[in-house]
């Protein structure tokens, strides 16, 4: 299959650590509806969307591929010059894109992905192996948490904000007209356009911001359709299927000179505290070391536990102790065992006196 070079164009799209959690990445040549040669493109399956980058080091992505508008996924069983290649071909509701795949492993474990995150399910139609279905079934857990977490609270809380649909992309900011002027005059190293709720309270807005002799600023209307999706309301209003969709559209219109504004809010680098002197009572503010934390001491023993005396074992028998002992007459522990105590001994003497003089009395 020819691959046309890719082409190093203005970034289009938010950084990877704007995006959904990637479940999946890996290499694809890839032709939309609309392109006339596939390109070789980095992608990567965050969330419910396909996401494209020139190389596996860009980190802002080219081009966006919604799932939302999945129909169907089917083996393309056409020849390639390179014949470990493996083709398909992704059914969208605007047309089909053919996905390239660099083998047939590679191939069945793309299809397996995307299943799991468009039906929510582990497909059971696929040849993998037990460790591959089980990394689905962890990418389908995945899915169906971030989805449940994002549902309660569409946008951020705020009196201008409306109900969105889908995800919300992270040049949205819920300012009036005036403060989204402002924000864009006040820093302009971090974009030229953001999305705002509408001053009518029913649609949104985008607000762009451009330098011709001063500041320009242009405000487009976005509204919701009934059937889904939203519209760009110019003069030939601009149909999309998502708010990502409308901030990617206005950025190809303008050739890539409309920018997401995405503010890097600042963050200490170190850990301070306020206190106050003991002598003056002026408060002063204290920058903690950062040297790692001692060691907590070691607790002492619990107190109040009551003292129980071990048994006292019964004392042995001098039988059996002595049996237990070898008869050699120079073992040192035999004569430690039988040797008599100094009490004993004098008894024994006042024993043989008295039978010395009775057998005396009775010859």
């Amino acid at each position: 299959m020819a691959v046309a070079p890719v082409k190093q164009r203005s970034v289009t799209g938010g950084t990877r650590a704007q995006l959904p959690p990637c479940y999946y990445e890996g290499y694809l040549e890839k032709r939309g509806p609309k392109e006339k040669a596939s390109r070789r493109l980095w992608s990567s399956l965050c969330g419910n969307a396909m996401f494209f980058f020139n190389n596996a080091k860009d980190t802002h992505y080219v081009e966006r591929l919604d799932l939302g508008g999945f129909v169907s996924l089917r083996d393309d069983c056409s020849r390639d010059r390179n014949l470990e290649a493996a083709r398909l071909i992704l059914r969208m509701k605007d047309g089909e894109t053919k996905i390239t795949a660099p083998n047939l492993e590679s191939r069945e474990l793309w299809k397996g992905f995307l299943y799991s995150v468009v039906d929510l399910n582990v497909p059971a139609c696929l040849t993998l192996l037990p460790g591959q279905l089980q990394m689905l079934k962890e990418v389908v857990d995945k899915e169906r948490s971030r989805r449940r977490a994002r549902t309660p609270t569409r946008a951020p809380p705020s009196p201008l904000s409306v109900p969105l649909v889908g995800e919300i992309p992270a040049c949205f900011r819920p300012v009036s007209r005036t403060e989204a002027e402002v924000l864009l005059e006040r820093h302009p190293d971090c974009g030229n356009m953001l999305l705002r709720p509408g001053r009518d309270g029913c649609s949104l807005a985008v607000t762009t911001r451009q330098d011709l002799n001063g500041s320009v600023f242009r405000h487009y209307r976005v509204t919701q359709r009934e059937q889904g999706g939203y519209i760009i309301d110019v003069e030939n209003p601009i149909p999309c299927s998502s708010l990502h969709e409308v901030i990617d559209a206005l950025v190809e219109k303008t050739a890539g000179t409309l920018q997401p504004f995405l503010l890097e809010e600042p963050y200490e680098e170190n850990i301070t505290y306020v206190s106050s002197n003991d002598e003056n009572g002026e408060r002063m503010l204290h920058t903690a070391p950062s040297s790692p934390l001692p060691r907590a001491p070691a607790l002492p023993p619990k107190q109040g536990i009551p003292y129980k005396p071990l048994p006292r074992s019964p004392a042995p028998d001098r039988r059996i102790l002595a049996a237990a002992v070898p008869s050699s007459p120079t073992n040192p522990m035999r004569r430690l065992i039988l040797s008599p105590s100094p009490l004993a001994q004098t008894l024994n003497e006042e024993l043989k006196l008295k039978l010395e003089k009775r057998r005396a009395s009775q010859e």
